[in-house]
C-alpha cells in the first residue's frame, strides 16, 4: 500500500492546478500550466503527486489510444464512468448501471468475484459539431 505523500508547495500547486481544470489533461500539460503559473515544479513530481491522488482516489485517469494518461479532479466519489469529447476534451460523468450488473455477471458466471472495471466513451459533443457546421 503506498504511504500519502506529505503536501509541499509543489504538490499543493498541482492540487491547485487540477482544482481549476474541468478537463482532463496529461501530466506535460499540467506541468506546462504550473510553468506558465511561475511554479517551478519537476516534471517527476508532476507525475508522482498525480499517482498518488489517483490510488487515492482523488482523480480520475483516462487512457488514450495511444496508452497517455490524462487526469483530472474527481467531481464524485463513487464508481462512475466518463462520456469525454474527442474534439475539446470535455468530459460527463454518468452512471452505468447496465455495465456493472453485466460487469458482475460475468464475472460471476466464470467464478470470479471482486471485479473491477473501466469504461469510457468517446464522440463529439454538441457544441463542437456545431463549431463544424459552422465552419463549413
Amino acid at each position: 500500500m503506498n504511504q500519502p505523500l506529505r503536501m509541499t508547495k509543489q504538490r499543493a500547486a498541482v492540487a491547485e492546478v487540477l482544482d481549476a481544470s474541468d478537463e482532463f489533461r496529461s501530466a506535460q500539460q499540467l506541468h506546462e500550466l504550473l510553468r506558465d503559473r511561475g511554479d517551478t515544479v519537476g516534471l517527476a513530481t508532476v507525475y508522482r503527486t498525480l499517482q498518488a491522488l489517483a490510488d487515492g482516489g482523488d482523480v480520475d485517469v483516462l487512457r488514450t489510444d495511444d496508452g497517455e494518461a490524462l487526469y483530472r479532479r474527481c467531481a464524485r466519489a463513487e464508481h462512475h464512468h466518463h462520456l469525454v469529447c474527442r474534439s475539446c476534451g470535455r468530459a460527463v460523468e454518468i452512471d452505468g448501471p447496465t455495465v456493472e450488473a453485466w460487469a458482475a455477471e460475468v464475472g460471476a458466471s466464470h467464478g470470479f468475484s471482486d471485479i473491477e472495471h473501466t469504461i469510457e466513451l468517446w464522440g463529439t459533443c454538441a457544441q463542437c459539431r456545431a463549431n463544424v457546421t459552422k465552419s463549413s
